[in-house]
């Protein structure tokens, strides 16, 4: 299937897929493909009250965007910052798009995605002198982490303007966050109840922040909305490439093949690739299945991990994101210094990065790893959100494919179990931990 842009903004080049995977053996799930699809469309299917993201147009009103943009810019006029205090979804797609996209993507900061004193008590410093704006998102406003966070870093916000400067992304109806958002008059905005976490960065949950980062979130749903709208015309793999790439990640799998590793040449991916292991990791690792969802942030780890991708054990595929157009001119200076480089004096920067691209897909290739690149035409907030939605459904399918529900995470409630029996929260005391006693080695 040869690199075309089309009704979409991205495209899927699989030569290197084969021989492992062929579009003959991508043709014969096609039945399968049709079927999951059905199922997803039809809401005949675990987790089918979690599908709310399938039509990203109809997430948010017309008067619930103008809203929230304009909440979003009177709090970037007022502010230096913001903090997005959340975990998980609720913070990974927004940072996604705002590494990505926004001229200054230091003006928003994040907490609540771990709980750490370190981490927290730089923040609190870097802040000092500021004027600080604070998004918490959480739909009960009892998850650990960012209820500790919001607790700690709500002293940045002046009680005197508190009620202007905190918003609140959470349930409609109810829970600890709401209450408290009424009680001291916060705006608040909805976590809606169709969407979970990992799919819901074109929801309220993502936009806010990525409006106030100064990123246009029109295209961004439109581009979504393109992307919805090829598939929901067509379950055909070899003419839809996010039901081709679920495809053949099927096929991968049932050869064998544990790993797949998201790999990108722009740094300003980084994120997106954290929030593509969420939404992969947690929708399908489940029952023992799956593959491990991995990244790596190519030249870079090309001098790390790019030895074991080459050489190391064969349980890896790959798949590459790359940006093929609108980046910016640079071009390598003539240089008298003795350092090998003249053959490239001339050349831009990013014509150096493609053919690095190019050279690594090609040798993993030959090194006996399978792989198959998403081309973006440029990275732009309509591509961005078209590669939003390429992913959720793929990840919808390819879940489905795997006869697992891909819209729930009961694993995520073990580790909260145990560490809330060892932290003696109400209702917990009196229950063994299943955790064994350290056996402590002195040297």
């Amino acid at each position: 299937m040869p690199k075309q842009f089309d009704k979409l903004p991205i495209a899927l080049d699989v030569n290197y897929l084969e021989p492992n995977v062929t579009t003959d053996m991508v043709a014969e799930r096609q039945a399968m493909v049709k079927f999951v699809d059905g199922l997803l469309r039809e809401g005949n299917h675990p987790g089918s009250e979690f599908t709310g993201w399938l039509k990203p147009e109809t997430i948010m009103s017309d008067y619930e965007l103008a809203k929230l943009n304009a909440t979003a810019k009177r709090l970037a006029n007022d502010t230096d910052v913001m903090l997005v205090i959340g975990i998980g979804g609720s913070y990974l797609g927004a940072r996604a798009v705002i590494e990505a996209l926004a001229d200054d993507p230091g003006r928003v900061v994040y907490a609540g995605q771990n709980m750490s004193a370190h981490y927290m008590t730089r923040l609190k410093a870097l802040f000092k002198g500021k004027r600080v704006a604070i998004n918490v998102v959480s739909k009960s406003g009892t998850t650990t982490e960012p209820a500790i966070a919001f607790r700690v870093m709500r002293e940045l916000v002046d009680e005197s303007v508190e009620r202007q400067m905190i918003v609140a992304t959470t349930d409609a109806n109810k829970g600890s966050l709401l209450d408290a958002a009424h009680k001291q008059g916060w705006e608040t905005y909805v976590v809606p109840d169709d969407i979970g976490g990992r799919y819901s960065v074109l929801s309220a949950v993502g936009l806010l922040p990525i409006a106030y980062a100064g990123i246009d979130i029109a295209p961004l749903i439109a581009g979504a909305k393109a992307c919805a709208d090829l598939c929901a015309s067509t379950s055909d793999p070899l003419a839809n490439p996010a039901y081709f790439y679920a495809a053949a990640r099927n096929v991968m799998y049932q050869q064998g093949f544990g790993i797949e590793v998201l790999a990108s040449f722009e740094p300003r991916l980084h994120y997106l690739l954290e929030w593509w292991k969420q939404l992969y990791g947690e929708s399908e690792g489940k029952e023992n299945m799956a593959l491990f969802p991995a990244s790596v942030d190519f030249t870079t780890d090309l001098h790390s991990l790019g030895q074991y991708i080459q050489e190391g054990r064969r349980v890896l595929a790959e798949t590459f994101l790359i940006v093929d157009g609108g980046e910016p001119s640079l071009t390598i200076p003539e240089s008298e210094d003795p350092d090998g480089l003249d053959y490239l004096a001339g050349q831009e920067v990013s014509y150096v990065n493609s053919k690095a691209y190019e050279a690594t897909a090609s040798a993993h290739r030959s090194g006996g790893v399978p792989n198959m690149t998403i081309h973006l035409q440029q990275l732009d907030a309509y591509s961005m959100g078209a590669l939003i939605y390429f992913f959720e459904i793929a990840c919808a399918v390819s879940g489905l494919m795997l006869n697992v529900n891909p819209f729930n995470q009961p694993g995520v409630e073990a580790y909260k179990k145990e560490m809330f029996k060892l932290l003696g929260k109400p209702g917990y005391e009196s229950t063994e931990s299943r955790q064994a006693k350290p056996k402590m080695v002195s040297f």
